[in-house]
């Protein structure tokens, strides 16, 4: 792992805070979550930068030398991004429109949404894996619009200047090898416990960026279970360890599986993804925000359709994860 401005925005925050618990909450994460973070950063750094005392976190000499270096280096970077943001905004017209994407079903949608309302732009998208790297892109003018996502009790905080759009949260569904003993010769729409993914190793994403791991096992400590984890990895590569029979995994319910891969539900719907439209309150799409809104929605509603799991599993709960369409004007 490379130090980023975030690591040292996230020391400085717990210098600040004087302890974990107090900088986890202002920071909008868990102490747990935190607490993890704060040893990747001194493990890179290579020293400790904070002692834990019951009263709080005091910086060691070590930490004040990095307490005194990032102090010095952050209000620098605070006026590069807002320089930049600003030459950005000079630079940006209803001919430049550019979109970011977390991994979602929607991006697609997006763009033809927006070919549609500005049919003379001249649109580039980017993709990251972090939904907090492109709101922070959105934020500061280098983004148009994004599509965004998290997780119950791990909400993005709104930024000024940002409209935030939730379109629908939908669940979190079960990733399974197809000849796995869980899928048997059950039907496709047979929901598989947390309790019984948890005795098989996972697959988890790296815990750097989104807190999807996090939340994954903050959900199955509460059902008093904590899986093995020895596969680290995303995309193509979470897929291929599935694939292979060596893994276990979550999957956005939209996911259409590639052959030797299943998706089942899972029982009692315990985990939960919401998927969020936003853009720039003061940008080029603020005036077609409605109809960029109902374009991406009505786009879901079809990908929905066209997975038949999780269409079968709508059939079945009509009342939830009910997508957002704003009439039209």
């Amino acid at each position: 792992m490379d130090l980023e401005v975030r690591h040292l925005r996230l020391v400085c925050a717990i210098a600040e805070a004087g302890s974990l618990t107090r900088a986890a909450a202002s920071l909008r994460m868990t102490q747990p979550g935190l607490s993890a973070q704060l040893r990747r950063i001194e493990a890179m750094l290579g020293g400790v930068l904070f002692e834990r005392r019951p009263a709080g976190a005091l910086p060691t000499p070590f930490g004040e030398l990095v307490l005194a270096k990032a102090r010095s280096i952050l209000p620098g970077i605070d006026e590069l991004l807002a320089d930049t943001a600003r030459a950005a905004h000079d630079l940006t017209s209803p001919c430049r429109i550019r979109v970011g994407s977390v991994g979602a079903p929607l991006l697609g949608h997006l763009i033809l949404a927006v070919r549609e309302s500005l049919p003379g732009a001249e649109l580039t998208s980017r993709c990251q894996y972090s939904p907090v790297t492109l709101l922070d892109e959105l934020a500061a003018g280098r983004l148009e619009a994004a599509v965004l996502g998290d997780h119950p009790e791990q909400e993005l905080t709104p930024r000024d200047g940002v409209v935030f759009a939730p379109l629908v949260t939908e669940p979190v569904f079960a990733l399974l090898p197809a000849a796995h003993t869980l899928v048997g010769g059950t039907r496709a729409d047979h929901p598989v416990s947390i309790a019984e993914l948890a005795e098989h190793d996972w697959a988890v994403p790296r815990p750097d960026g989104d807190r999807t791991r996090e939340y994954w096992t903050s959900v199955c400590a509460l059902a008093g279970r904590r899986p093995s984890t020895p596969y680290e990895a995303e995309g193509r590569q979470l897929i291929e360890l599935v694939r292979a029979g060596l893994a276990v995994s979550l999957c956005q319910a939209t996911f259409l599986p590639p052959p030797g891969v299943v998706v089942r539900p899972l029982a009692g719907n315990p985990l939960w993804y919401r998927h969020i439209l936003a853009w720039r309150r003061d940008g080029p799409l603020a005036p077609h925000g409605d109809t960029l809104l109902r374009a991406v929605a009505t786009g879901y509603l079809k990908t929905c359709a066209t997975v038949p799991v999780y269409a079968r599993w709508r059939e079945q709960h009509p009342h939830a994860a009910r997508t957002r369409v704003p009439d039209a004007a």
